[in-house]
């Protein structure tokens, strides 16, 4: 139902009546392009943060991958709440807006705080024969975390109701538009991808080697245009009810259902239709967590390629060629893009009408079954990932100087790396549409902040199993696995842990994606 809400920022009810032609794809690629401005941003943080928290910050390799995954994790996690505040209260469009404005400012202090950091500014000391090691002061390190996490709590609004919003502007009763709504899902991914791509090759060799102030002050200014292009857009928008009493409403479909169980075993009347259909929304709700945990070992792969997989890359020789250019670390990170972009087009053109005519959907394969392709995926990139590193730790054991640059090409991590892009596209995409479908129609923010959590809680069991693996390494003068130096490491036994862990959290997801009941029938090729 178009929102009658008397909101400047929101038109009127019967404005949106005046103007029949809002919504459809004019409106997606306006908000297609904030979330690419927003993806800019982020990744021009994220990717290369862990060599900013080991360069700068003066942390160690484990400190710094536990810290970036404890940063990424809350930044998945938090949309929770952003969602809830929108879908109860402030309304997809206006969260956006408040959550760009709080981005941009997080952005900014940022780049400000990296001057902070400077090598001017830091403290120095060695012990013994040692290296001499430089930290930030405490201020400064503080005053980088307040503005690391403020563009956290920024993805809490942000991240959930722009792609939500996003679908929106495609009416899932309308068989065209709902068509099309299908594939939204898997052009915003391109798009997505698309950016990311571009923004580790350049942003991390800014960083590198021009300078923090500008590799965190760019991001700012993308962010800044990217609002600017998200409100230009406001009058081809298609509005709905941000969700009024959203939540006091699954609030009583709780009580509904208690009080219907408490009937049935007094042998009561049953309670009313409307209260019956509140709780089996509630009910609904309910058999996702089963679907919801276990992707989360996928959250915790998902953590990698950032934080442990860039610290690999920072030790090969990374020169192209005979020239003396070195590929920054963090850049190899475009190959995520690089796969998922062909990938999304060989699903979406190649596989899916081949799958439609085996299997009579509509979609190709169900979304439970693409989510599943992926995570198996996974087990095939951590093990390849394992291999690699067993590679890497043999030239260096063979280099003349320990702790040198390793004599091994860069492009012997690529494959790695196209594999984990081939798995987002089958279950990063699918746990999208996953959530955003079988959630109530009020809760599609909510649905997608479920499969971002996903990614916040992986990040947190990384973060603990990495402090944890660490700690007992370490227990005895013994050598940790995540070593300062990775060539006395054992990433290798890392991955392997994780591929174990993971296929077993495959079987599990099989067991119970096969039970599980759609809340609409899986639509048929006609």
């Amino acid at each position: 139902m178009a929102s009658s809400s008397s909101d400047p920022l929101l038109p009127s009810a019967g404005a949106a009546r005046r103007r029949p032609a809002t919504g459809g794809w004019r409106s997606a690629l306006f908000i297609i392009w904030v979330e690419v401005a927003e993806r800019f941003a982020y990744y021009g943080v994220s990717s290369n943060l862990i060599n900013y928290l080991t360069g700068p910050l003066g942390e160690t390799t484990a400190a710094a991958a536990a810290a970036v995954n404890a940063w990424s994790g809350a930044a998945s996690m938090l949309p929770l709440l952003g969602a809830a505040v929108a879908d109860s209260w402030l309304g997809r469009y206006r969260t956006i807006v408040a959550s760009s404005v709080l981005y941009i400012t997080g952005l900014g202090l940022l780049a400000l705080s990296s001057i902070f950091s400077s090598p001017q500014s830091q403290q120095c000391s060695s012990s013994g024969d040692g290296p001499q090691v430089c930290r930030s002061s405490s201020v400064q390190t503080v005053f980088f975390y307040v503005s690391l996490y403020l563009v956290a709590i920024s993805q809490s609004g942000h991240k959930p109701c722009v792609q939500a919003f996003g679908a929106d502007q495609f009416d899932a009763t309308d068989p065209g538009e709902s068509s099309s709504r299908s594939t939204f899902f898997n052009w915003w991914y391109l798009g997505l991808c698309a950016s990311a791509t571009v923004t580790v090759v350049v942003m991390s060799y800014v960083q590198d080697n021009v300078g923090w102030g500008l590799g965190f002050g760019v991001p700012c200014m993308v962010m800044l245009l990217g609002l600017l292009v998200f409100l230009l857009g406001t009058r081809t928008y298609r509005f709905y009810d941000g969700g009024s009493g959203t939540f006091s409403s699954v609030g009583e479909a709780i009580r509904a259902w208690r009080k219907s169980r408490r009937e049935e075993d007094g042998g009561g009347a049953t309670v009313e239709a409307e209260h019956d259909e509140l709780a089996e929304e509630v009910r609904g709700m309910a058999r996702l967590f089963p679907i919801w945990a276990t992707c989360l070992l996928y959250g915790v792969l998902f953590a990698q390629p950032p934080t442990l997989f860039t610290k690999q890359a920072a030790t090969l020789d990374r020169r192209i060629g005979s020239s003396s250019f070195q590929v920054p670390p963090a850049a190899l990170q475009s190959f995520l893009g690089v796969s998922i972009i062909p990938c999304v087009l060989l699903y979406e053109h190649v596989l899916v009408p081949v799958a439609r005519r085996v299997t009579g959907v509509a979609s190709g394969i169900t979304m439970l079954q693409r989510i599943g392709a992926g995570i198996a995926l996974c087990v095939v990139t951590l093990l390849v990932a394992a291999l690699v590193e067993m590679k890497r730790l043999i030239s260096a054991r063979d280099a003349a100087d320990p702790g040198a640059v390793v004599p091994m090409s860069l492009w012997w991590m690529v494959p790695q790396y196209v594999l984990f892009g081939a798995a987002d596209v089958f279950a990063l995409v699918g746990m999208q549409e996953f959530f955003y479908d079988q959630v109530p129609g009020a809760l599609k923010s909510l649905g997608l902040a479920l499969y971002l959590s996903v990614l916040g809680v992986g990040s947190f069991i990384s973060s603990f199993l990495i402090s944890i693996i660490d700690g007992v390494t370490r227990k005895d003068g013994g050598t940790s696995w995540f070593d300062d130096d990775l060539n006395r490491g054992h990433l290798d036994y890392f991955y392997l842990l994780l591929a174990a862990l993971t296929m077993l959290d495959l079987l599990a997801y099989i067991y119970f994606s096969t039970s599980y009941i759609y809340r609409r029938k899986v639509v048929d090729v006609q």
